[in-house]
């Protein structure tokens, strides 16, 4: 992110939407788009960007845009869909952009692909632009999932043949709700989902076995009433499709307040309950999204699950507890997100997406030394690792956490993380602030090359070594870039981004 300009939050933006304004220079007509026009609109006061095959006029947008103008102008004229889901294809820019809409673009005369793997595919082809034909390899399709139903009186159990090994809990997302049972497994990058209107009501509460060594899935759900089922339900679009993780879009759920807790003077944790017919684990490494209606507009914002606690003498329970989801949030004073969160009442709800990351467990596993480097709530990410780390990767020489603030006042779970080092004495904790007082005996300042070359250093000449990194962007990309200079590969560098 960079800093915008007094007067260009995202309140700012959500005001000027709203004040009638001709946001598109085309007095409220829709046009087609064709791709000579769309490169003609390539300037800073004169910006079009296609997403998903229709076209915005984000010049009015340039100011307030969080990331900044470079950013955007780098699909200037251009069809900027894949940037935009690299960047944050989490962003409801239907909703942020709806005034900014210029038209579709026109859809060249091409034959249309022979093969299409899903419905979703068809209907995309018909939404205006004809997306890259995405044909599973001979590989991927060997690993389809499928499934198979069977019912007793009172009970329906679905089975879902996943083709995996090593499958786990964390691996499959469950949601019912009024009849509509939805089902995503994870195979590697790969999304299996299976979506339908259940013929009968069910009960809230479902179960869920999982035989790890032989990849298969029990959903086991109790009918309401004892009758007979034809069929399993109502196929909905998605249903039985198999395709990248990246191009499924994001499922949400409503989730309960419970409990809301202070960790520092503008940072509380709060505790989210999961509704009874879901079944979720959010993996190490991995973040979710919360999305709020502000004003009218849909706003999403990505945050990274912790521990309710730091677990000192024992790891996190794998069953007590799984129910809800923590969140260490930093409210900000102009923060239009986390001043609404802030406000939530304690029983209200707020929607939580499917876990989304690229992290991987296999990555601390086989690492001989282990370095974080975390800025203000970039700790997040790391609270799940270190645990992670101490109590189950023994192969692990040195984990050291060097945490960036301002003041010592910032500083999250402080004393936890200090107790911690004092029992494990493979754990360090550095502590730099970039504003510490007078009295402050520890190091100070901000990331920088020499700082880095000083602490993260391996334990041995040739030891495997995974220095992840999470914190405003700016921090995070000084810090990458920092390691490269030192000589780190991108093999053993992990950006947490959103």
């Amino acid at each position: 992110q960079v800093p915008l300009k007094p007067g260009r939050s995202l309140m700012d933006w959500i005001r000027l939407t709203k004040s009638g304004k001709d946001m598109t220079g085309l007095k409220g007509r829709l046009i087609e788009v064709t791709e000579d026009e769309l490169a003609k609109h390539n300037k800073k006061e004169d910006c079009w960007i296609c997403i998903r095959g229709f076209v915005y006029n984000v010049t009015p947008y340039m100011e307030y845009h969080p990331g900044g103008e470079d950013e955007l102008m780098k699909a200037a004229g251009t069809d900027g869909t894949d940037l935009f889901d690299q960047v944050h294809r989490w962003v409801n820019y239907e909703s942020m952009l709806k005034e900014c809409l210029v038209g579709r673009m026109a859809v060249k005369p091409i034959a249309a692909p022979k093969e299409i793997t899903s419905v979703c595919e068809e209907k995309q082809k018909l939404n205006g632009m004809l997306p890259e034909k995405k044909v599973l390899s001979a590989s991927s399709k060997d690993l389809t999932p499928s499934y198979d139903w069977f019912q007793t009186d009172s009970l329906i159990t679905i089975v879902i043949y996943t083709k995996q090994k090593d499958m786990n809990a964390e691996l499959v997302i469950l949601d019912c709700e009024d009849k509509r049972l939805r089902g995503e497994i994870i195979v590697d990058d790969y999304s299996y989902l299976l979506e339908v209107d259940l013929y009968h009501a069910v009960q809230e509460d479902m179960a869920v076995n999982i035989a790890e060594k032989v990849g298969k899935v029990e959903i086991i759900l109790k009918k309401k009433d004892n009758v007979h089922w034809k069929i399993l339900g109502q196929p909905l679009e998605s249903h039985n499709t198999f395709m990248k993780r990246m191009d499924r879009g994001l499922f949400y759920r409503k989730c309960k307040l419970v409990s809301k807790t202070e960790v520092t003077h503008d940072t509380k944790l709060f505790c989210l309950l999961l509704p009874e017919s879901t079944h979720l684990r959010v993996p190490m490494g991995q973040h979710v999204y919360l999305k709020q209606i502000i004003a009218g507009t849909e706003v999403v914002k990505p945050y990274t699950p912790v521990l309710p606690f730091w677990p000192l003498d024992f790891k996190e329970p794998t069953c007590n507890g799984s129910a809800h989801i923590y969140l260490m949030i930093k409210i900000y004073s102009c923060g239009l997100f986390t001043q609404a969160l802030d406000h939530l009442q304690i029983g209200d709800c707020i929607s939580v997406s499917n876990p989304e990351g690229s992290f991987k467990k296999s990555q601390v596993q086989t690492s001989e030394d282990l370095f974080l480097l975390a800025a203000g709530t970039g700790f997040t990410p790391m609270v799940k690792l270190l645990n992670f780390a101490l109590t189950e990767v023994n192969c692990l020489r040195t984990v050291k956490l060097i945490f960036f603030n301002r003041t010592e006042d910032d500083i999250l779970w402080r004393n936890q993380l200090e107790q911690l080092a004092l029992k494990d004495q493979r754990f360090e904790v550095q502590f730099v602030l970039s504003q510490p007082k007078k009295d402050w005996a520890g190091k100070q300042g901000m990331i920088s090359s020499s700082l880095l070359s000083e602490f993260v250093k391996r334990s041995r000449k040739d030891s495997k070594v995974l220095i992840c990194i999470c914190g405003p962007t700016p921090f995070t990309e000084q810090g990458v870039q920092y390691l490269k200079d030192l000589g780190y590969s991108q093999e053993e560098v992990h950006p947490f981004t959103a």
